[in-house]
């Protein structure tokens, strides 16, 4: 077990002996009330296990000259056990050992996150001399600039860097996230992390290691994860102050109930620890986890996993959803959205003749047309396929039956002098326009042909979840992309977003989100590639697809719809802002109950009832954050 993946199950640990200690000493209390001396034994128990990280914290900060809510909790929990009211203590010890819990498994997750990144990238690389006689395999620590280095097909290429000698396609989605592998001849620019596909090729290292598009990824995740939240410094502003007041409050009036009151230091004491108990914010304490832990129970049952309460806290508040494109709002995949036949042409045979080529070409783009295909016409005869031959970023072109047939861009044909039918080039534009990749297919002797549209399908609920997005309140929906501007227009005129940016590396998405960010809005980003990670680290919220989601995007984000399935965005928004008001609801009748017990301490409020009015307001906080279990999630 690593260092890292041990610290959240040891403070774990200890929440849970706190929790089954402190339940054991009250009911030994209650059921067995003639041994004293056992329910005092389990007692110290339980404050040892949920006492001795606050205790260390306090100590710590005392050394710094800090007050903080540890010292508070610490002290008001040994004065409850002075005055003989040990639940009152344990109850507050853990709520703080479970507070530790949570943030030991924040800094697991981080570590987790940036784990994940590091391990896309190889490990080592086989370099080869300027002449191309020795290859040697060597750390990429020990690369040097301008060094060559052979890739071979499914390999990752360990450097960025440009093609020297061979032609391949390359997935790329790990950096620009885009499904449609990118064909690369001599020249062609390449990145570290990214899955070579079917030529072997050799490349010359254009950056240091340290510099690489994947490693600028890793460091733009680390230093979003370590900023401080808004809602931390707001914290670190006030405890202080509340600590040294109730200090104050407290030493104040244990003299003056001294000098006025009795001459009994005990009793004074009594009244200072009155005081002390009414003003830990127990209650206030509990008035967002009860809240919060119930509805991340209920938000897991549709499917949605926060991975924690500031996340869900936060989700609510967005002003700004931006989103990814490839595998966010669509499916992932290029497949077939329609074709176009001139006239004169038979459907069925030219859709056949293109298949028969296509089924030699290695471009990913023929694994949708030859899927269409085949669904759409049942097997045929078998053809004769001759002069087969594949020409970079053009097509591919054969003859089938004797039949010249060429399938590919405009360029394919004007290099071979093959006119285009007539509306061909008009509708291939038209496709274009409407963000899909046209290919062109002709059959020269028969006068025949068809365009052939494809592109990324957009999620049948992409709509219709955009649309309660908006009703929710959600003020602008931004479309995020390093696809080419016409496919992000053509998305976002189908779905309906406010604006949208193409042609975005991991490094751009970040800056829009921090452009955005200026105009003093709250942003929550979705996404599910490696190339969205710095984006979901920086966002105030960061939402993750689960199902097809890769592991970094789902350790980086705060949010992961773990059905793959937009409609749960709509719910996660809804269940956070409800969660909101709840506590808002809780923090109002804790902080009222404080200061209406605080003021009762100063005209002689007994003890027993000070406890009744402290633990009646913990569990009437607690009953209103459980109501979310039961609320009722709107149909839209």
């Amino acid at each position: 077990m690593s260092q890292h993946s041990a610290i959240p199950y040891r403070s774990a640990v200890a929440t849970g002996l706190c929790a089954v200690s402190g339940i054991s000493a009250a009911l030994i209390a209650w059921l067995a009330p003639g041994q004293p001396g056992v329910a005092i034994a389990a007692w110290l128990i339980c404050y040892l296990a949920g006492g001795l990280r606050p205790l260390a914290e306090s100590l710590s900060n005392l050394l710094e000259k800090k007050l903080t809510v540890d010292t508070l909790m610490v002290v008001a929990a040994l004065g409850a056990a002075v005055l003989g009211d040990w639940l009152e203590g344990g109850v507050l010890l853990f709520l703080f050992s479970l507070s530790g819990t949570l943030e030991a498994y924040a800094t697991y997750r981080t570590n987790r996150s940036i784990e994940s990144l590091i391990q896309l990238r190889p490990q080592q690389a086989n370099r080869i001399s300027q002449d191309g006689s020795v290859d040697e395999w060597i750390d990429i620590e020990s690369l040097q600039l301008h060094d060559r280095v052979r890739v071979r097909p499914g390999e990752r290429f360990p450097v960025d860097g440009t093609i020297l000698d061979g032609e391949t396609w390359i997935d790329e989605s790990t950096i620009t996230g885009e499904s449609v592998p990118v064909q690369k001849g001599v020249q062609g620019e390449v990145f570290s992390g990214t899955m070579n596909g079917s030529g072997t090729v050799i490349v010359e290292m254009q950056r240091v290691f340290a510099d690489t598009t994947l490693e600028r990824i890793v460091q733009l995740v680390h230093e979003a994860q370590s900023q401080k939240t808004p809602t931390q410094r707001l914290v670190e502003s006030w405890q202080q102050p509340y600590v040294l007041g109730v200090f104050a409050c407290s030493a104040f009036v244990l003299l003056a109930t001294r000098l006025v009151h009795t001459d009994d230091w005990s009793d004074a004491f009594y009244h200072a620890m009155v005081l002390l108990v009414a003003a830990s914010p127990c209650a206030v304490v509990v008035s967002s986890p009860a809240v919060m832990l119930s509805a991340i129970a209920k938000a897991g049952r549709q499917g949605v996993l926060f991975k924690g309460a500031a996340q869900l806290e936060k989700l609510g508040k967005i002003d700004v959803l931006a989103m990814d494109k490839t595998g966010t709002v669509t499916q992932g995949h290029p497949v077939v959205q329609q074709v176009w036949y001139p006239d004169g042409s038979e459907p069925s045979r030219i859709l056949a003749l293109a298949a028969a080529v296509e089924k030699q070409s290695e471009h990913p783009l023929a694994i949708p047309v030859l899927d269409y295909v085949a669904n759409q016409e049942p097997k045929g005869p078998a053809f004769e396929l001759t002069e087969f031959s594949s020409l970079t970023s053009l097509g591919v072109h054969a003859r089938v039956d004797g039949v010249w047939v060429g399938v590919g861009r405009e360029a394919l044909f004007q290099e071979r002098n093959v006119p285009l039918l007539p509306g061909m080039a008009d509708n291939a534009d038209r496709m274009r326009a409407n963000g899909q990749t046209a290919i062109i297919v002709l059959a020269k002797e028969a006068g025949m042909g068809c365009v052939i549209g494809v592109a990324d399908a957009i999620r049948p609920e992409a709509a219709s979840t955009i649309k309660a997005i908006k009703e929710l309140g959600v003020g602008k929906i931004v479309l995020l992309t390093g696809d080419h501007e016409q496919v992000a227009k053509a998305i976002a005129l189908q779905l309906n977003v406010d604006e949208y940016r193409a042609g975005l590396m991991p490094d751009g998405k970040v800056a829009e989100l921090r452009r955005l960010s200026t105009e003093g809005k709250m942003i929550a980003m979705i996404g599910d590639g490696v190339n969205d990670a710095p984006a979901l680290a920086s966002a105030d919220v960061g939402i993750a697809m689960g199902g097809g989601g890769t592991d970094v995007a789902l350790e980086t984000a705060d949010v992961v719809l773990m059905r793959d399935d937009l409609k749960g965005l709509p719910f996660a928004i809804w269940i956070s802002r409800l969660a909101r008001r709840r506590v808002q609801q809780n923090m109002v009748f804790a902080f009222g109950t404080i200061a209406v017990l605080v003021l009762a301490s100063f005209f002689q409020l007994p003890l027993w009832l000070g406890v009744l009015g402290h633990e009646g307001s913990t569990v009437l906080v607690v009953f209103n954050g459980l109501r979310i279990l039961g609320a009722r999630v709107p149909k839209t």
